[in-house]
C-alpha cells in the first residue's frame, strides 16, 4: 500500500484487466539416443578445470541436428535417432531437444573424464617428442578420428613505428598484447621483405604484453617485459585453423597465439563455451613437467603448423563406448548435490520444460526383453513429468500378432502406438548406376512426431493428428488392409495404411490405455495443453492473500483462456456455459482448506472427440412414405 506523507499530487498505475494464460507450446520433440557425434556431459581431467556440462540440445533442422550430431550412421550401424529427426523436420517439425546416449569406456568414478583415449580422439603437437599442445575432439566417438586439423598463418604488414624525434624508442602500434609477432632485423634501415609462404623462425617468434605504462613490449622466456629494439621490424602473425568433418568444413580466421589475447586460439576453440557452440575440436595446453619453463611462443607457433603451413594432420583414437542398454537411455536425473554429475539420457529431456512428444528409436535396436524395459522407462517418464505424451516404437519386422503382443503389455494414456514400420531410400549410401535405390526400413516415430507438430502447427492440439499424409517414404514395411485394422484398431494399435489416389497416412489416433475416458491421443493431449497452460500461467496466485478477490480474478483468468480455447472448436457446445465451467468460492473450499493455505479452484471441460467412425444411413424414399 503506497504511503502519503508530504501533500502533493500523486499519478499511480493500475490495471483493470484480469491476469492473461499463455498457451503452451504443444509440437516441441525431445529424443533420447545414440548419436555420431555431438554433446554429452563429461568432466574435463585436470583439477580446476570447468566442467563441461551440456544438457539437452536445442536443433532447428535436420541441417543443424547434422552440424550438432553427426550424420545417419554409427560406425557400421544406423543411427536411429538420426533417421527420426530427418523424419521429423521433413514432416513438419521445427524443435527437437536431443539427449545423447553415450556409455563411457574405462571411466572410474560416476563422471567419466575426458583423458580416456577409447572414447576421444586427440593429436598431439609436435606429433613426435615432447607435446606442447593438444588437439582434443570435444566429445566422444570413433567420429573423432575422421577430424583433421590444419593450422595456417598470415604474415602481416610492419607494425614499428618510430616515435617521436631522432633516436626515439620505437613502439609497436596496430597490436593487442598476447599477439604474436615476428622480429626481424632491419636490412641497410629498410624493412625487409619475407616470402608469404616462408615459414616464421621459432627463435624470431615474439608475444606483445604492455609495461605498467601502457608501452608495448615483448615477453621474455621469464614473463618480464622487453622493451622494443631499435633498428628491428615486427610482422603481426596470425592464424587461421581448419577443421574438417566429412563433408563440413570450418575454418576460424584472425586467430592469435597467446592466451592473454581475446581471440586467442585457445579461446576460440576452448572445451568450455567456445565461440561456437558446435565447434569440433579444442586446444589444450600440455601442462610443463614440474620445473620445466613454459614453451616459447615459436617452439607453439611451430608445433601448431605442424611442419608447415597448412599441413593437416587426422585425430586418432576415440571409441564409441559401450553396449547400448535399457538404462542408459533411461539415464538419471542430476546430482542436486554435485555439480559435475549432470542429468542424462531421458533425465536430461526432463529438465526442459517446452517438450511435448517424446520418443526413444534406440529402443528397437535392445533385445526383446530390454526393449520393453526402455519403453517402460519411457512411458514412466511421460506419467511423472505429466506433460508430454510418448510415441512407442513396435520391434522391427513384427506380424500382426507380434504387435498385439507387445502392445499387450502396457497400459497407460500417456503414450501411443504406431504400426508398421516404413520404407525409405537409404539416404546413407549412394546407389551404383542403374542399379535400384537401396532401401531402408525405418521406426515410425520420427515421422508420426513431424505428423503431431504439423498437425498442432495448422490446426491446434485439438484435431486428432490421424488422416495426415506421412512424407518422404516409399512404402510401409506391412500392407495393413481393413480387416486388419479392425483387429488393432480396438486395441490402441494405431495403423499406418496406404489408400489408393489418397497417399500414404496415419490411421489412427488411440492412446494405449485400457481407460475410455482416455482413449484418444488428441483428448489427452489437449488436457496436458490446459493443464500445463494452467499451471504456468497462474503462479502469480501463490502467497497472495486468500480471500474472495483471489478467487474471483483466478476465476476470471481461467474463463478468459477457456473461452478462447472455446472458440478455436477445441470445446464442444454452442455457447461457453455448455463447454466449461469454472469453480472458486466457498463451494469448492472448506474453513479447513482456508486454515492450511489451499486455495482450490475446480474446473469442467468437454472436449471434442475424433469422428473415428463416420455413419451415413440411406434408405429408399417414395411420396408414400413416412420419414421417421
Amino acid at each position: 500500500m503506497p504511503e502519503y506523507l508530504t501533500p502533493g499530487v500523486y499519478v499511480e498505475e493500475t490495471s483493470f484487466r484480469s491476469r492473461s494464460v499463455e498457451g503452451v507450446p504443444t509440437s516441441t520433440f525431445g529424443m533420447a539416443g545414440r548419436t555420431e557425434y555431438g554433446p554429452v556431459p563429461y568432466s574435463l581431467p585436470a583439477p580446476g578445470d570447468p566442467t563441461v556440462l551440456p544438457g539437452a540440445t536445442l536443433v532447428t533442422s535436420f541441417t543443424e541436428y547434422e552440424r550438432a550430431f553427426g550424420g545417419l550412421r554409427i560406425g557400421n550401424d544406423d543411427c536411429q535417432l538420426a533417421l527420426a529427426a530427418r523424419a521429423f523436420f521433413a514432416n513438419g517439425g521445427r524443435r527437437l531437444y536431443v539427449s545423447r546416449v553415450f556409455t563411457f569406456a574405462n571411466t572410474t568414478g560416476a563422471t567419466p573424464v575426458i583423458d580416456t583415449p577409447k572414447n576421444f580422439a586427440s593429436l598431439a603437437l609436435p606429433p613426435t617428442g615432447s607435446a606442447l599442445l593438444r588437439w582434443r575432439a570435444r566429445w566422444p566417438g570413433s567420429a573423432g578420428s575422421k577430424i583433421s586439423v590444419a593450422v595456417t598463418f598470415r604474415r602481416g604488414k610492419n607494425i614499428i613505428v618510430q616515435g617521436g624525434g631522432a633516436g626515439a624508442q620505437p613502439r609497436l602500434t596496430g597490436v593487442q598484447p598476447g599477439a604474436a609477432v615476428e622480429v626481424v632485423p632491419l636490412t641497410g634501415g629498410v624493412v625487409p621483405g619475407i616470402p608469404d609462404d616462408t615459414a616464421p623462425q621459432p627463435g624470431n617468434v615474439r608475444v606483445v604484453i604492455p609495461r605498467a605504462d601502457g608501452v608495448l613490449g615483448y615477453r621474455k622466456p621469464d614473463g618480464t617485459f622487453d622493451a622494443v629494439a631499435a633498428g628491428t621490424a615486427a610482422f603481426h602473425l596470425t592464424l587461421a585453423v581448419t577443421v574438417r568433418f566429412g563433408e563440413r568444413v570450418d575454418v576460424y580466421n584472425e586467430l592469435e597465439l597467446d592466451e592473454a589475447h581475446p581471440r586467442a586460439v585457445g579461446r576460440v576453440l576452448a572445451a568450455v563455451d567456445p565461440a561456437d557452440e558446435f565447434s569440433l575440436v579444442w586446444l589444450q595446453a600440455v601442462t610443463p613437467a614440474a620445473g620445466q619453463p613454459a614453451p616459447a611462443a615459436g617452439a607453439v607457433l611451430a608445433a601448431l603448423l605442424n611442419g608447415g603451413a597448412g599441413a593437416a594432420a587426422f585425430l586418432t583414437g576415440g571409441g564409441d563406448g559401450g553396449t547400448l542398454v535399457a538404462a542408459d537411455l533411461r539415464g538419471r536425473l542430476a546430482n542436486p548435490d554435485s555439480l559435475i554429475d549432470p542429468a542424462r539420457g531421458l533425465g536430461a529431456l526432463a529438465e526442459i520444460d517446452d517438450i511435448a512428444i517424446v520418443a526413444v528409436p534406440d529402443t528397437v535396436t535392445l533385445p526383446a526383453d530390454q526393449q520393453k524395459t526402455a519403453v517402460d522407462d519411457l512411458i514412466e517418464h511421460c506419467e511423472r513429468l505429466r506433460y508430454r505424451m510418448a510415441i512407442v516404437d513396435p520391434p522391427k519386422d513384427c506380424s500382426i500378432s507380434e504387435v498385439r503382443k507387445f502392445r499387450a503389455q502396457f497400459d497407460t494414456k500417456y503414450a501411443a502406438l504406431y504400426y508398421p514400420w516404413v520404407r525409405i531410400t537409404n539416404p546413407g549410401l549412394r546407389p551404383d548406376p542403374g542399379a535400384p535405390a537401396p532401401l531402408l526400413d525405418v521406426p515410425p516415430s520420427g515421422y508420426v512426431a513431424g505428423i503431431y507438430a504439423r498437425s498442432d502447427i495448422e490446426r491446434g492440439v485439438h484435431k486428432a493428428p490421424a488422416n495426415e499424409v506421412v512424407l518422404g517414404i516409399n512404402d510401409f514395411t506391412t500392407n495393413v488392409t481393413y480387416d486388419r485394422q479392425s483387429v488393432l484398431n480396438p486395441e490402441g494399435i494405431n495403423a499406418l495404411r496406404f489408400f489408393e489416389g489418397r497417399a500414404r497416412r496415419v490411421w489412427g489416433a488411440r492412446t494405449m490405455s485400457s481407460d475410455p475416458e482416455w482413449k484418444y491421443v488428441n483428448v489427452r493431449r489437449l488436457f496436458i495443453y490446459l493443464e500445463h497452460s494452467i499451471d504456468k500461467s497462474t503462479q502469480w496466485a501463490v502467497f497472495e492473500p486468500n480471500n474472495e478477490r483471489l478467487w474471483a480474478s483466478v476465476r476470471q483468468t481461467v474463463e478468459d483462456f477457456l473461452i478462447a480455447t472455446w472458440r478455436t472448436g477445441a470445446l464442444t457446445g454452442t455457447k461457453p456455459e455448455e463447454a466449461f465451467f469454472v469453480r472458486c468460492d466457498r463451494t469448492t473450499m472448506t474453513q479447513n482448506d482456508l486454515d492450511n493455505g489451499r486455495l482450490i479452484c475446480l474446473i469442467g471441460v468437454a472436449p471434442t472427440y475424433p469422428a473415428e467412425f463416420v455413419v451415413f444411413r440411406i434408405g429408399q424414399f417414395t411420396a408414400d412414405a413416412q420419414r421417421s
